[in-house]
């Protein structure tokens, strides 16, 4: 029985994600959201990539720092390359962790200690997350606070002084902090069993001085260029009319980003969706024009992840 379900659990995240955005599909405005879909132009490609290259280069040093903690060696140009890898498998395999475990496991090949390997890669994670938790909530509260207006499709209904009210704050943070739950809940008995292991771990890779400093200001630079790729499609999209819209925008996307740690679909595909169909209401905005920048999003990033299809084959640790 356990087989069958291992087997099945691909199937499911590709169903799951079909029926979600099929379902969102039925839901929303279609000729509305293809009004949105192509109000992207292609110049901004340019500078979206650029941003892709700087979060995959930050983020594989990030790694290699913490490894470098663990007592294991890294060269920079392994860790990229291995960067790059594992967000193409994340992309195109259910669940967006695949990638993450091969990171892991292709390291430990040629590591002193698997297991520190794996603890590399987790708590390397592990930083990014943390820091991704806190800055939305800093964005959605200064959002409450000084917001402005996004560009809407006509008849949009505006949010007040183009902040979102005390009620929807909220319930937006509300939301994105269930979903942070239920993707804990999901790994409950995983993080229970490596919970001892993994301590002494954390302790020397990310809460000792000045450890916790330097994987501050690296994940703060990755989860940025996150957020700039948003930036840069809602720049080009035209969403952006004021300079407090910004501020509305990456609070808005920063949920985006927290709902895609749920790993029920494939690469966030459908969950990313709904959350932005949910989100974008909220702040009197047309749901249309959130899922149109998800979808951006998701294509680009999927484009992004393109470079690490070549290094499949690349390294003697998959050959043996």
């Amino acid at each position: 029985m356990a087989e069958q379900v291992s087997r099945s659990g691909p199937l499911w995240r590709w169903a799951a994600t079909a029926l979600l955005l099929l379902g969102l599909l039925w839901w929303l405005d279609a000729p509305d959201l293809m009004a949105e879909l192509e109000r992207f132009q292609l110049w901004i490609l340019v500078p979206a990539l650029g941003l892709t290259v700087v979060q995959v280069l930050v983020s594989a040093w990030r790694w290699r720092f913490t490894a470098r903690c663990l007592n294991l060696q890294l060269p920079l140009g392994v860790a990229v390359k291995e960067y790059y890898l594992a967000t193409f498998l994340n992309q195109v395999l259910p669940g967006g962790v695949l990638g993450d475990v091969n990171r892991a496991w292709r390291h430990s090949l040629d590591a002193a200690s698997r297991l520190a390997s794996v603890h590399a890669v987790v708590i390397e994670r592990l930083s990014g997350q943390v820091v991704l938790v806190a800055l939305a909530a800093l964005l959605m509260a200064a959002a409450f606070v000084f917001g402005g207006e996004v560009e809407g499709r006509p008849g949009a209904t505006p949010t007040g002084a183009g902040a979102m009210d005390a009620s929807r704050l909220l319930f937006a943070l509300a939301l994105c902090l269930a979903m942070l739950a239920a993707a804990v809940l999901i790994f409950r008995t995983r993080l229970l069993r490596y919970g001892r292991q993994l301590a002494g771990d954390v302790r020397a890779a990310l809460l000792c001085w000045p450890v916790w400093l330097i994987q501050l200001v690296s994940s703060l630079l990755v989860v940025s260029s996150y957020l700039g790729v948003f930036a840069v499609l809602a720049f080009g999209a035209g969403y952006l009319v004021e300079d407090g819209s910004l501020l509305m925008l990456l609070a808005l996307c920063s949920g985006l980003l927290l709902s895609m740690v749920i790993p029920v679909t494939v690469a966030g595909w459908g969950v990313r969706e709904g959350a932005a169909a949910v989100l974008w209401p909220l702040a009197g905005l047309p749901a249309e024009q959130g899922v149109a920048l998800s979808i951006g999003y998701g294509l680009l990033v999927l484009l992004s992840s393109l470079p690490g299809a070549v290094f499949i084959f690349s390294s003697a640790a998959t050959a043996r």
